[in-house]
């Protein structure tokens, strides 16, 4: 998929920032806790069937857009995203563990 350059640096800065405030965090905790990274793992797998399809990685627009609708639902029930200690993230919601899962699919894709 070829995509605008100015494009895709507003989708990087999505996806970076997305990355900040919960991948990171939440793909330290996965290391450490194995329920969480068997889950992380099982929601990439979803997002990259549903975005992907065919057997092929899922673009980072296409990442970011489905990123940016799933915190947009979120929200609209009145979700934020959360500030998960190491303890915390044994209890993440499914909108965090599919966030994480989205910011490890990104960190994996190239373009």
């Amino acid at each position: 998929m070829n995509v605008p350059a100015p494009h895709l640096a507003t989708v990087r800065t999505l996806l970076d920032r997305l990355d900040r405030r919960i991948g990171a965090a939440g793909l330290a905790a996965a290391a450490a806790i194995p329920g969480l990274l068997a889950q992380v793992d099982q929601h990439a797998a979803e997002v990259r069937e549903l975005l992907g399809g065919n057997n092929r990685r899922p673009t980072l627009p296409a990442l970011a857009s489905y990123a940016d609708g799933l915190l947009d639902g979120a929200a609209d029930r009145g979700w934020c995203l959360p500030q998960h200690d190491l303890v915390g993230w044994v209890n993440a919601d499914r909108v965090a563990i599919r966030l994480v899962a989205v910011c490890a699919l990104a960190r994996r894709t190239v373009t």
